[in-house]
């Protein structure tokens, strides 16, 4: 068993931060950090993502993709600024659902634009009354007149008003198994739907968003797939999606042990520097273990994925654990700055407030629990 990287992903993980640092960040930093970024300031930087392969990873070359491994791609994914890490999970997942339920005719219509990163594009599921069982979707879609009317609400939709077009997970009626869902295509040109930004407590220059389909006709050659098998496609995508979310959260807390390092060495008290305190330096190891700890994890859920094995247990613990470590991690780096820890200067609130954020999407703690202790004991858990 081989933990360290081979040259080819040392190399492709320099290559990422150097993106980033020369690509990314400085659109970043043209605009205000509480507000979302500007649309064309995001196309800006998918264009930069385009390039890089990372808009259809999962995707063969065949398909139009750059047919990445999910664990070099977990490499490129930690490097990236949280805000756009989350927004090209949202798009890149919805492209590889749109090619996993599509024909070859509705792949020739949506996904080139989306590929090159001249649109953005967003998945529809979660809603008021329905989070991590997509069986409970009241959206609804009616087919008349060769069309699809679709009346609902989405909420918590990343990438929701930045968005060029979305997948909208629909009920069509009741089947001998109960909602028969089915993912339909609607494209924002076409079918206009109406996006409200939520202003949520981190990730201030992302797009998180409330959907509202109201009457939205849509052609009816946009569904995708057969009614029934959306859950399975869902299911898919988010065993991939949730050691990724929990690298994100590596990213962050790498970002505050690297702080609190730098902090522990010059800031002195009594006469030395802080960082020869014992109790700092065990902060400090608290910190790193977290930060390692929750990186190997991660790691082995996406090595899982491409070995083919049974990723459901161990993605849901990845994603439980990292995000958890990962904010006691800065929550401790905050701890080691003092009072500094607390100011926007030090930009550890913001890490703080952004690690905050990453435990809700793909499956909160509560349900990801359920998902591996299923695994785990063969035993669905009691639900009354």
């Amino acid at each position: 068993m081989d933990f360290g990287l081979t040259e080819e992903q040392s190399i492709l993980q320099q290559s990422a931060r150097s993106m980033v640092e020369q690509e990314i960040r400085p659109v970043l930093a043209a605009h205000d950090p509480d507000r979302p970024l500007p649309k064309a300031a995001m196309l800006k930087i998918y264009g930069v993502l385009a390039r890089e392969g990372l808009t259809a990873p999962r995707l063969s070359e065949e398909a139009g993709g750059s047919g990445m491994k999910m664990l070099d791609y977990g490499l490129v994914f930690e490097q990236l600024p949280t805000a756009i890490a989350i927004s090209l999970l949202s798009h890149e997942c919805t492209v590889a659902r749109i090619y996993a339920d599509s024909d070859a005719e509705q792949r020739k219509r949506f996904l080139p634009d989306l590929i090159a990163g001249r649109k953005i594009c967003c998945t529809g599921t979660t809603e008021p009354d329905t989070g991590s069982d997509p069986r409970g979707v009241r959206t609804r879609a009616v087919e008349s007149d060769g069309k699809l009317v679709i009346n609902g609400r989405k909420m918590w939709i990343t990438n929701g008003t930045a968005s060029d077009l979305m997948i909208a997970t629909c009920s069509m009626g009741q089947g001998e198994k109960g909602n028969i869902l089915r993912r339909i295509v609607v494209e924002r040109d076409v079918s206009p739907y109406e996006a409200l930004e939520i202003q949520g407590l981190g990730l201030k220059q992302g797009h998180l968003s409330e959907i509202l389909l109201e009457n939205c006709e849509v052609p009816a050659e946009n569904a995708l797939g057969t009614g029934g098998d959306a859950a399975r496609i869902l299911t898919l995508t988010w065993n991939g999606n949730r050691p990724l979310v929990g690298l994100a959260a590596v990213g962050i807390a790498q970002q505050a042990l690297d702080a609190a390092i730098e902090y522990a060495k010059v800031r002195v008290q009594f006469g030395k520097p802080i960082g020869a305190r014992q109790m700092i330096q065990e902060r400090i190891v608290d910190i790193a273990a977290d930060v390692m700890a929750s990186r190997l994890l991660c790691y082995q859920a996406l090595d899982v994925i491409d070995s083919g094995g049974r990723a459901n247990a161990t993605s849901a613990m990845a994603k439980r654990f990292a995000t958890t470590a990962c904010e006691r991690a800065v929550s401790l780096a905050m701890h080691v700055h003092g009072a500094m820890g607390i100011s926007r200067e030090a930009r550890l609130e913001q890490l703080y407030r952004d690690v905050r954020m990453l435990p809700i999407p793909d499956g909160t703690n509560e349900i990801l629990t359920l998902i591996a202790g299923r695994d785990l004991l063969g035993l669905e858990a009691i639900r009354h």
